[in-house]
């Protein structure tokens, strides 16, 4: 099958979830007084922060690091003549991850591609309505719903930050920080998760 030539390029699934994680735990380091409960990630690399290089280079980092994966998850779809849109709206997700990067808080471009991120959430339902029909990808399809769900949870989390003057935004003013990384660790737990599952599927079918 000519997708399993590409399966290594499902493993930079694993590895954007890996450098992203580690850039948001590391860089906070270098901004003095930064809080990872209260405050977001994008005020990690903001105009005036020692951050803003580093945060830039890493953010444009994990973009290539998801074109790379969707890449890989194009060739693994089209193969099993599965629909590939899932992958498409995957590698959205790295123009989007790269503009935040680009354009530091408080720039207007800012919160623009920071929306735009809602596309590629949505990376999971099309993968999985893309695999539902292959027998052998009930594992990725079920994995995919159940991100999916959790992806829309932590969206809904984070939406109560437009709605300031509720109850349940008292509640997670404080830890919002958190809040918001929940829904990015999500995300890529799910690019993560699929990549891996995937690419021993490919493994496995390239030693037959």
């Amino acid at each position: 099958m000519v997708w399993v030539r590409c399966v290594r390029r499902l493993l930079f699934g694993p590895i954007a979830g890996a450098v992203f994680v580690a850039g948001v735990v590391g860089l906070p380091f270098a901004v003095p007084g930064y809080s990872q409960v209260r405050q977001t990630v994008s005020e990690i690399g903001e105009e005036g922060s020692p951050a803003r290089v580093p945060f830039t280079l890493l953010l444009c980092a994990v973009a290539v690091c998801i074109l790379l994966f969707s890449s890989g998850l194009r060739a693994a779809m089209r193969g099993r003549g599965a629909s590939s849109i899932g992958a498409y709206v995957t590698g959205a997700t790295a123009l989007s991850v790269a503009g935040v990067g680009v354009f530091a808080f408080p720039h207007p471009l800012h919160n623009v591609f920071g929306l735009s991120e809602l596309v590629g959430y949505q990376a999971p339902l099309f993968v999985a309505l893309g695999l539902r029909v292959i027998p052998d990808a009930k594992g990725v399809v079920r994995f995919s719903w159940l991100m999916y769900a959790l992806i829309w949870i932590a969206i809904a989390m984070n939406l109560t930050a437009i709605f300031r003057s509720g109850a349940v935004w008292s509640h997670l003013k404080p830890c919002y920080g958190l809040v918001q990384r929940a829904l990015f660790a999500t995300w890529f737990a799910w690019s993560a998760g699929t990549g891996w599952l995937l690419f021993r599927q490919g493994t496995e079918a390239g030693r037959r």
